[in-house]
């Protein structure tokens, strides 16, 4: 797969035929030897994932060729090289979230018109695509991307050489955490190729075949725009405006939902905010309001 277009919107992308796993590729190689070849926005693409996983361990499979298993290397600083506050990575899911759910509803527009285009027909079905937090994208209702964040271990400081700093000599520099991000896309899916009766692909969706370099370099590109603010508002989702665009997106929000909380644990409300660190606040049925920073969450419907 060629993919001129997410080529150049980062600074390094390996396409690979197949693999397992390409968090654990990504993974592997940047915190290998040679990790200084793999910069902040670098990224690992395969249309044939054997052994992907989501949250909780679940692994996640699909048939050769109609899938994106996508991962991006992020090292995030804020000016003046620090590290983000601990406290700020809680948003990363959420930006990544963010920009699939905006590259999706694109895609969605450009099939739409497409098939207006064709038929003489601007109806696009009333088609919804929203975030559900803190990182699925549905589809009117139904599951088309899901995203899985990796922190990695923090490197042990590296020797700068002598030419980068002259007036100083050698010093070591420590690097802060760095992240993976999976996500997984359905594009070319169909109903047969479906791993769950709540999932669709971007081909069930519309009824027109995705352009997979379009919608994978919108996503790259909104991603790492967005991360890029976050940073230099120093993690700020609020001054960044990051918040207000994943609220603008979240569908989870205002609806009534359960949460499958850690140690068979399960809470039930309504989902009322985001808080200022990328928990999301429900108010349960005896009116108390609780964050929850992990957890699967169900939209209810009655």
């Amino acid at each position: 797969m060629d993919l001129p277009l997410s080529r150049a919107a980062v600074p390094r992308l390996e396409f690979v035929a197949s693999t397992g796993s390409t968090n654990d590729d990504l993974r592997e190689a940047a915190t290998g030897p040679e990790a200084a070849a793999w910069p902040h926005g670098s990224v690992i693409v395969t249309d044939d994932q054997t052994r992907g996983r989501g949250r909780m361990g679940r692994t996640w499979l699909a048939p050769t060729g109609k899938t994106l298993a996508i991962s991006v290397l992020l090292r995030p600083e804020l000016p003046g090289g620090a590290s983000l506050p601990p406290e700020a990575y809680g948003w990363i899911p959420l930006m990544a979230g963010a920009a699939m759910t905006e590259a999706v509803r694109r895609a969605v527009d450009a099939a739409a018109s497409a098939k207006a285009d064709l038929e003489d027909d601007d109806d696009t079905g009333g088609v919804e695509v929203v975030l559900k937090w803190p990182n699925d994208v549905l589809v009117s209702g139904y599951k088309i991307c899901g995203i899985l964040s990796e922190l990695l271990p923090v490197a042990e400081p590296v020797a700068e050489p002598v030419e980068a700093a002259p007036s100083t000599g050698s010093r070591r520099q420590a690097r802060g955490p760095s992240v993976v991000v999976g996500a997984g896309l359905n594009l070319t899916l169909d109903e047969h190729d479906l791993p769950t009766l709540t999932s669709t692909s971007l081909l069930l969706a519309t009824g027109v075949r995705p352009d997979a370099d379009a919608v994978l370099s919108d996503y790259l590109s909104g991603f790492l725009g967005l991360v890029r603010a976050f940073a230099e508002h120093g993690g700020d989702a609020e001054a960044s405006g990051i918040a207000d665009r994943v609220a603008t997106l979240c569908g989870t929000l205002g609806s009534e939902v359960r949460v499958e909380l850690p140690g068979d644990r399960e809470l039930i409300g309504v989902a009322e905010r985001i808080d200022r660190d990328g928990r999301l606040v429900v108010r349960d049925r005896n009116g108390e309001a609780q964050s929850v920073a992990a957890g699967d969450v169900t939209h209810l419907r009655y």
